[in-house]
């Protein structure tokens, strides 16, 4: 595990690491061509061919996961696979990443599940049929997941791919490093779900994502800084603003898992789902800034360093501490190599996800900055 203090630049191997992707990779990321790329037992890589698979995807309807579904379609089509996505909700709806949906190759099928907890509902839905891999990207307990894992079971699948969520981990208290996926984890219902599905004896694959964008996205994380860089305000930023951060685009996500599916060297493995890019909290404020074509005040401040009146809500986007995970083992075993970094994309992010959302016209009290900035009295 790479150790990076607080104060010290991004290491050599990370570095590395931010290479531009080769041409074939930026065909199909996390993937090239129909071929996997796996590890030997001596550590050398060979290319695998890839299976090709009937696949379940189950799909949340909402937050950074509901896109990683719509771009994880899209790859798994574009090898030739055959993908159902039993879909929470009851039909079309307004956010974002749902709206997308129209945009998917008319083989793909879209079923419609209402409440996914009812699981014999749903699989009924499917009306008997059966699938050699299925993606969950919905479950978030043992007991969501159970039903679908032993559907899985049943139907003999060669894969079981769980999205779950990098905010399990728990690193020593002062390891600023990147994060691996031998890191400590908490018991969360999302551990509790990765732990039944390994218990039940299936193909498994744990997918654990950071922070997400992309341009069907829903939560924003650069909003915090846009809202202020637009208005001639200076950035809180905690500490000393040098923390690194991943923020992977949701194609990197879905490209990842998609590398995954029909692939034998992906069983039994927990993967960090993000990019291995990694871009400071000043720096991220500096490119927002650029995009916006504004200057910026960087306004740093001790998070314990002042008294939080009744009802304070200001929330800065990301940790105070540095954390960030480690993607060199999706690197090495599947072959992953991502297409997009936010540096290139924060243009886009601005017009797309920040203009033209409205991001200009919203009416903002930024008076619980100044109690952050110690500027009036808390």
């Amino acid at each position: 595990q790479t150790k990076t203090p607080r104060g010290v630049g991004v290491p050599r191997q990370v570095q590395a690491r931010q290479a531009a992707p080769n041409r074939d990779m930026l065909l199909f990321p996390g993937f090239a061509n129909s071929f996997h790329v796996v590890a030997t037992p001596r550590g050398a890589l060979r290319v695998a061919p890839v299976t090709m698979a009937d696949v379940l995807v189950i799909q949340n309807k909402g937050g950074g996961h509901g896109e990683i579904g719509f771009h994880l379609a899209q790859h798994l089509v574009s090898r030739g696979d055959a993908v159902t996505i039993l879909h929470e909700g009851d039909g079309p709806n307004p956010k974002e990443a749902h709206r997308a949906y129209g945009e998917l190759p008319s083989d793909v099928k879209v079923i419609w599940g209402g409440d996914l907890s009812e699981a014999a509902v749903c699989l009924a839905k499917l009306e008997g049929a059966s699938f050699s891999a299925v993606v969950d990207n919905w479950s978030k307990s043992p007991e969501a997941i159970a039903p679908y894992a032993t559907a899985a079971k049943a139907w003999g699948v060669s894969n079981y791919a769980y999205v779950s969520s990098a905010g399990m981990y728990t690193p020593d208290k002062g390891d600023y490093g990147a994060v691996g996926e031998e890191c400590a984890v908490k018991s969360s219902g999302q551990r509790q779900a990765e732990e039944k599905i390994a218990e039940m004896g299936l193909p498994f694959s744990y997918f654990r994502p950071q922070y997400i964008y992309g341009p069907a996205q829903g939560k924003s994380y650069l909003a915090f800084f846009f809202d202020r860089i637009t208005r001639g305000r200076p950035v809180p930023v905690p500490n000393g603003g040098d923390q690194l951060v991943t923020m992977t685009h949701a194609a990197d996500n879905a490209a990842m898992v998609a590398a995954a599916v029909g692939n034998e060297a992906a069983v039994g493995e927990a993967f960090n789902c993000a990019t291995p890019s990694l871009v400071t909290y000043d720096d991220l404020v500096r490119l927002c800034a650029g995009a916006a074509g504004k200057e910026c005040e960087i306004a740093h401040y001790d998070p314990a360093g002042f008294d939080k009146p009744d009802g304070f809500k200001y929330k800065f986007p990301f940790r105070d501490t540095p954390f960030y995970v480690s993607a060199d083992k999706a690197s090495r075993l599947l072959g992953f190599s991502p297409a997009h970094s936010i540096a290139d994309d924060i243009s886009w992010y601005y017009s797309e996800q920040y203009v033209a959302k409205g991001g200009l016209d919203k009416e903002l009290d930024f008076a619980e900055d100044d109690v952050v900035l110690g500027r009036v009295p808390a």
